[in-house]
C-alpha cells in the first residue's frame, strides 16, 4: 500500500525493480519523479539502498522489455529549484557566511534553511542580484563521480552520505562557484534557471532562518496567480492596484462600524422583545421566538430581560430552514431534563448550565416539534391549566 502525495486514502499496487530507469527517486532534498512503464502510471519511486522501487497500480510482466516515459515537466521543474538552491546556498556562503543545514522542495515554492539566527533585508536583495547575474553569466553545471575513498571528497560541500550509501560518490560542480554531493538532478546550465526570486524569509528552528525561494518557471507561475488575483480585484474594489490596500482598510473598518451598530440595535431590539413580553396579561410559562439575525449574545439578553424563574424560553438565529444556533432557558430542573432532547430533534449539539441550553443545530426546520415537547411538558407541569 501506499499513501498518495498530498494525503488521502491508501492506493494499493506493486513494487516493480527495474534494470535501469530514468525515474529519479526521492533524495536529496528532491521528490521523485513521475511518469510510465509502458501505459502504466508509476506513482511512487522510491531508494532501497542503490535500486529504484517504483511504485504501479497494475501488476507487470516479470522479465518484460519496458519502454519507460517520464513527466518532463515535473523533472525541469524540480531540476530548476535543485539547481537554484545549490545556486543560492552557495552564494549565501561566500557572501555572508551561511551554511545551509537543509532544504525542502515544496509544490509551490521551496524552503532553505540557514544556521544563521538572523538575515536582512538587504541581504537577501543583495543575494538575489548576485544568483540572478551568475544565471545571466551562462555558467555551466557539471556532474562527476569520485571513488568513495577518493580523497577529494573532502573538499567538497556534503551534509554526509547516507547510511546505505553504496558505490561511486556524485559530484554537482557549479564551475568556479560551488562543489556539492548530490544525488538529484540538475540543469546543464545556469542559464536554465532564466530566474530566482527570493521572496523573503521566516523564522525557522531555533537559530535558523528559513529563505524562501522560486526558480525558473515558478516565478512566471507565482506572476501569473498575482495578476490574476489583482484583475479580480481591480474589477472588485473599482480602483487599480495601487489602491488594493487602502481599500480593503477603508472596507474593513466600515465593516467594524457596521457590525458595533448592528450589535447596539439587536440588543435593543432583545430589550424591546423582552419588555413586551412581560407586559401581556396572557399566561408567561412558554415563550418561543425565531430570528434570522440574531446571534447568541441576543437570545441570552433576551432571557435575562424576560427571566428564567417561571418561563421556559426556546430561541433560535439563523437560516430557518437550514442550520444555527438555539437556546433553552427556564426553571433549571426543567432545562436539565430537556436540553439534550432539544438538541437530538434540531440534530445539533449543546451544553448546559444553571437554567441555560445552547448549542448549534443543523435542522431549523424542525423548530415546530421542539415547540410541541415544550408545550406538552408544561401541560404535564400544570394538569389544571
Amino acid at each position: 500500500e501506499m499513501r498518495p502525495e498530498g494525503g488521502g486514502e491508501p492506493v494499493r499496487g506493486f513494487e516493480v525493480g527495474l534494470e535501469d530507469t530514468i525515474l529519479f527517486p526521492e533524495g536529496g532534498g528532491q521528490p521523485d519523479d513521475r511518469g510510465l512503464i509502458g501505459d502504466v502510471p508509476v506513482l511512487r519511486v522510491t531508494r532501497r539502498g542503490a535500486e529504484a522501487v517504483h511504485f504501479v497500480p497494475a501488476a507487470l510482466e516479470p522479465g518484460a522489455e519496458v519502454l519507460l516515459s517520464l513527466d518532463w515537466e515535473r523533472r525541469f521543474d524540480h531540476m530548476q529549484q535543485h539547481s537554484g538552491q545549490h545556486l543560492i546556498s552557495a552564494i549565501a556562503e561566500q557572501m555572508f557566511g551561511f551554511k545551509t543545514t537543509s532544504w525542502e522542495l515544496g509544490r509551490q515554492r521551496s524552503v532553505i534553511e540557514l544556521d544563521t539566527p538572523l538575515v536582512t533585508a538587504e541581504q537577501v536583495e543583495a543575494l538575489e542580484k548576485c544568483v540572478n547575474e551568475k544565471i545571466r553569466d551562462r555558467v555551466p553545471v557539471t556532474v562527476r563521480e569520485l571513488a568513495a575513498d577518493d580523497p577529494e571528497i573532502e573538499t567538497v560541500r556534503s551534509r554526509g552520505l547516507p547510511d546505505d550509501h553504496v558505490g561511486p560518490v556524485r559530484v554537482v560542480d557549479i564551475k568556479d562557484i560551488d562543489s556539492n554531493l548530490c544525488c538529484g538532478t540538475h540543469v546543464s546550465n545556469l542559464s536554465d534557471l532564466q530566474v530566482i526570486k527570493l521572496l523573503g524569509v521566516e523564522k525557522g528552528k531555533k537559530n535558523k532562518t528559513n529563505l524562501v525561494f522560486l526558480a525558473g518557471n515558478r516565478v512566471l507561475k507565482s506572476i501569473e496567480q498575482s495578476h490574476s488575483t489583482e484583475k479580480a480585484l481591480t474589477s472588485l474594489l473599482k480602483n487599480g492596484p495601487g489602491e488594493h490596500v487602502e481599500a480593503v482598510k477603508r472596507l474593513q473598518s466600515s465593516v467594524k462600524l457596521l457590525q458595533k451598530n448592528n450589535l447596539n440595535l439587536l440588543r435593543d431590539i432583545a430589550v424591546l422583545i423582552a419588555q413586551d413580553f412581560k407586559s401581556k396579561p396572557a399566561p408567561k410559562q412558554l415563550f418561543v421566538l425565531h430570528r434570522k439575525e440574531g446571534d447568541s449574545e441576543f437570545m441570552n439578553i433576551i432571557a435575562n430581560e424576560i427571566g428564567t424563574e417561571e418561563t421556559l424560553l426556546f430561541l433560535t438565529v439563523g437560516d430557518e430552514k437550514e442550520a444555527g444556533l438555539f437556546l433553552l432557558a427556564g426553571p433549571v430542573e426543567a432545562v436539565e431534563n430537556l436540553g439534550p432532547r432539544v438538541a437530538e430533534l434540531l440534530g445539533g449539539k449543546g451544553a448546559g448550565k444553571r437554567g441555560r441550553f445552547q448549542g448549534k443545530a443543523a435542522k431549523m426546520s424542525r423548530r415546530g416539534e421542539v415547540q410541541a415537547l415544550l408545550q406538552e411538558f408544561i401541560s404535564h407541569q400544570n394538569p389544571g391549566a
